[in-house]
């Protein structure tokens, strides 16, 4: 009665030996190595024309297709074309701004720099400040100087006229304003040389006028020295007939 429970194990053991190895012959779904092909997948499509390979696995993805129509067949919209040519105004009207703003920006410096350059030039003409020449009744004397040479030529002829006023008031400047009038000669020297005929010229009447003052300084300083000699041969007679007449 001992080993009865023994020779029963011995029975079982076989038996689900058994039963194991009928599951697994019967079952080959299990021991698959690959998932079996989906039976709707080997449908062929309706609007496929391309057959079915069953043998691409199924986790691959189709090919995306490509349009039919090429990217040289496309046509700009009534939009597109409206865009563009509000882009070609846009960029017109900035031109033109920019334009007109360099532009004023050029007149303005241009204006700026005249202003520096009158201002720097008026102040180069006022004489020093220890020279002790004033330029307001200076100015006052060469005008009142001028109108006198107009007045005393009035009956003349249009030479002197032209030249009389022009010399006195010169003159009167070298005499009041010499500073002044030798500024005023240099700046005006400056823009001559811009112009060689016109520097020539004044090269030319300057050598004349220096020529015709030298000139009548000589005649002078002859006419003076004729003079004193005259002066000293009176005085010496006077002298004799006054001791004659003692």
């Amino acid at each position: 009665m001992a080993f009865r429970p023994l020779l029963q194990q011995r029975a079982v053991v076989p038996a689900m030996a058994a039963a194991v190895t009928t599951a697994i012959l019967f079952s080959p779904r299990i021991l698959h190595a690959e998932e079996p092909l989906d039976p709707f997948l080997n449908r062929k499509p309706i609007y496929d024309d391309v057959p079915l390979d069953t043998t691409t696995p199924t986790s691959s993805k189709p090919a995306p297709s490509t349009p039919s129509a090429s990217p040289s067949s496309y046509r700009p919209t009534p939009t597109d074309r409206l865009a563009v040519h509000i882009g070609h105004a846009r960029l017109a009207a900035y031109s033109q701004v920019t334009n007109a703003e360099n532009l004023v920006n050029n007149a303005l410096t241009e204006t700026l720099r005249l202003e520096h350059s009158f201002t720097r030039t008026v102040r180069s003409l006022a004489p020093p400040k220890e020279s002790g020449e004033k330029v307001l009744p200076g100015g006052l004397y060469v005008l009142v100087a001028t109108m006198a040479g107009s007045i005393i030529t009035r009956n003349r002829n249009i030479l002197l006229r032209a030249t009389v006023p022009a010399a006195i008031g010169l003159g009167a400047a070298y005499a009041v304003l010499p500073i002044t009038t030798r500024n005023v000669g240099d700046l005006l020297w400056t823009y001559e040389k811009r112009y060689p005929v016109l520097a020539d010229t004044h090269l030319r009447t300057k050598a004349r006028v220096t020529q015709f003052l030298e000139t009548g300084k000589a005649h002078s300083m002859a006419s003076l020295g004729m003079l004193q000699d005259k002066v000293g041969d009176t005085r010496e007679r006077l002298e004799d007939w006054v001791r004659k007449g003692r």
